[in-house]
C-alpha cells in the first residue's frame, strides 16, 4: 500500500467540519509556515520538487520564484479549480471530502508569495463543492485562519471561490484571470506572464488544487522528505482518476514507482478490465493527451516497463509515449472504436475553442466533421491523410495550448490505430450495424499472463 499524503484523512467521517480537520492535524503546516520567513517556504517546495499537478508538470517552486514583486503592487494566488478536462475528476473528490486540506495549502501559499488575497476559480458545474468551500473559509475566519492579523503574527489573508460560466477554455491560466476580471474567457498573448503582469495587471501565481493541497505535507514533513517519494523529478504522490472499462473506477492516490500494468491489474487500484475483456488502449492524463496502444501502454520504448510517472509515460515522445497530464486515466477494452471516441473528443474541443485563434477556431470543426463522415462509413482514405494535414497545422499555432489538445487525440489514433479509420472506410455498410472492436485492429491487445492461464 503506498503512503498516500492527501488522501489519508480524506474519509475520516466528519472531516469536512473544521473541528475534525483540526483534530485530525489541520492548519499544522500554517503555524509551522507563520514561524519561517516567506523566502524558506518557497525553498522547501523547491526542495520537494514538486510539479505542478493540473497538466504541464512545471516545478512549483521554480513558478512562485518567477514572481515579480514590485513595491506598493498587490501580488495574487488563484486556485486553478476550473476541472473541466474529459475523464479528470481528482480535484473535486479534494475539496469535496477534504475541503480544509485546499484552504490550509492556499495560506500556506499565500504567505509564501506575499498575497493578502487569494481566489478560488471553480468549475461552474461544481455548485455543490463550492458551498462546500465557502462553508469551510467560513469556518477558518471564525477560528483564526483567515482574515486580519492570523493567529496574531500580523499577516492578512483572505480567500473567495469564484464560479466560473462553464467554459473549458478557462482552465487556460490566462483565460482564467481574463474570465476572474469579469471578462470574456480568451487566453492572453504571453509574454507578459502572469508572474508579472497577472490578475488586474498584478503579479500573479495560478496553481492546481492538487498542487496547493500538496504544499500541507511539504511543510509538515519537510521538502526533502516528499522529495524521498516518487522517483527522478516524479517526486511525491499523485492523485489519479480512473475511469472507463475497470472493474474499480474512482480516484487514487499512488507514488510514482507502480507501473502501469500494477495500477491498471491490482485489486489495490483499477482491479483489472471490466467484464474479463482485455486491454485495448489508454488515455492516461485526460482526454488532450496522446491515446497508446495497450502495447505501447505497458511497455517504453527502452523495453522497460512503463511507469505512472511523467518521465516514463513520455518515453519514446509521442511515437512511444503520451503524457501524464492531469491523471485523468481513461482505460478502453478490445470492443470499443478508436474512431468514434477521436469523434467525441474532437466534438468536445471543437465546441469548446474559444474561437480566438484562426487554426483552432476553423481546423477544430473540420476535423470534427470529417471524424463525423468516417464513423459513418461516408469517409474516403483521402479524408485519413486529410486529417492529419489538419492537426499538423492546428499544432503549436495558436496563443493557448487547446489546439494542441484537439491535435494531439487526432494524431495519435491516426498513428496507432490507422487499420481501424481504414476499416471504417472499406466498410462503410458495417459502420453503424455492429461491434468493430479487436476484430479489426491489428496491433497486440494485451493479456496478462493470469488470465492467460
Amino acid at each position: 500500500m503506498g503512503k498516500k499524503l492527501l488522501l489519508d484523512k480524506a474519509h475520516v467521517p466528519g472531516i469536512r467540519a473544521y473541528d475534525v480537520y483540526r483534530r485530525e492535524g489541520g492548519y499544522r503546516s500554517v503555524e509551522k509556515a507563520l514561524r519561517m520567513t516567506p523566502e524558506q517556504v518557497v525553498e522547501e517546495v523547491k526542495k520537494s520538487g514538486l510539479r505542478g499537478r493540473g497538466g504541464a508538470g512545471f516545478p512549483t517552486g521554480m513558478k512562485w520564484s518567477f514572481l515579480a514583486k514590485p513595491e506598493g503592487v498587490p501580488r495574487y494566488l488563484v486556485c486553478n479549480a476550473d476541472e473541466s478536462e474529459p475523464g479528470t475528476f481528482k480535484d473535486r473528490y479534494l475539496m469535496e471530502f477534504i475541503p480544509h486540506l485546499l484552504i490550509e495549502g492556499m495560506i500556506v501559499s499565500s504567505f509564501a508569495l506575499g498575497s493578502n488575497v487569494s481566489y478560488i476559480y471553480i468549475r461552474g458545474e461544481y455548485d455543490w463543492v463550492t458551498d462546500i468551500l465557502e462553508e469551510a473559509i467560513k469556518e477558518a475566519c471564525q477560528n483564526g485562519w483567515l482574515g486580519k492579523n492570523i493567529q496574531g503574527t500580523g499577516f492578512d489573508c483572505d480567500i473567495f471561490v469564484q464560479r466560473g460560466a462553464g467554459a473549458y477554455i478557462c482552465g487556460e491560466e490566462t483565460a482564467l484571470l481574463e474570465s476572474l476580471e469579469g471578462k470574456r474567457g480568451n487566453p492572453r498573448i504571453k509574454p507578459p506572464f502572469p508572474a508579472v503582469k497577472g490578475l488586474w495587471g498584478c503579479p500573479t501565481v495560478v496553481n492546481n488544487v492538487e498542487t496547493l493541497a500538496a504544499v500541507v505535507p511539504i511543510i509538515n514533513d519537510g521538502g526533502e522528505a516528499y522529495a524521498q517519494i516518487g522517483v527522478g523529478k516524479s517526486t511525491g504522490t499523485k492523485l489519479i482518476s480512473a475511469c472507463g472499462n475497470i472493474n474499480k473506477p474512482g480516484v487514487y492516490e499512488i507514488d510514482m514507482t507502480i507501473s502501469v500494468e500494477e495500477f491498471i491489474y491490482s485489486d489495490e487500484y483499477c482491479g483489472g478490465i471490466a467484464n474479463g475483456k482485455r486491454l485495448k488502449a489508454c488515455i492516461p492524463g485526460g482526454s488532450s493527451v496522446p491515446i497508446l496502444p495497450a502495447n505501447l501502454l505497458l511497455t517504453t520504448a527502452k523495453g522497460e516497463k512503463r511507469l505512472m510517472n511523467y518521465e516514463s509515460l513520455s518515453d519514446g515522445g509521442f511515437a512511444t509515449g503520451t503524457m501524464m497530464g492531469s491523471g485523468g486515466f481513461i482505460v478502453l477494452d478490445e470492443d470499443q472504436c478508436i474512431v468514434k471516441h477521436t469523434y467525441t473528443l474532437a466534438r468536445f474541443y471543437r465546441h469548446e475553442s474559444c474561437g480566438q485563434c484562426s487554426p483552432c477556431r476553423e481546423g477544430t470543426g473540420w476535423m470534427e466533421k470529417i471524424l463525423k463522415k468516417i464513423d459513418e462509413g461516408k469517409g474516403a482514405m483521402s479524408d485519413i491523410d486529410l486529417l492529419w494535414d489538419i492537426q499538423r497545422k492546428i499544432e503549436g499555432n495558436t496563443i493557448c495550448p487547446l489546439g494542441d489538445a484537439a491535435a494531439w487525440p487526432v494524431a495519435a489514433a491516426i498513428r496507432h490505430f490507422r487499420d481501424e479509420f481504414e476499416w471504417h472506410v472499406k466498410n462503410p455498410d458495417l459502420c453503424m450495424k455492429q461491434n468493430y472492436g479487436l476484430a479489426h485492429y491489428a496491433d497486440p491487445v494485451y493479456v496478462p499472463e493470469a488470465i492467460k492461464s
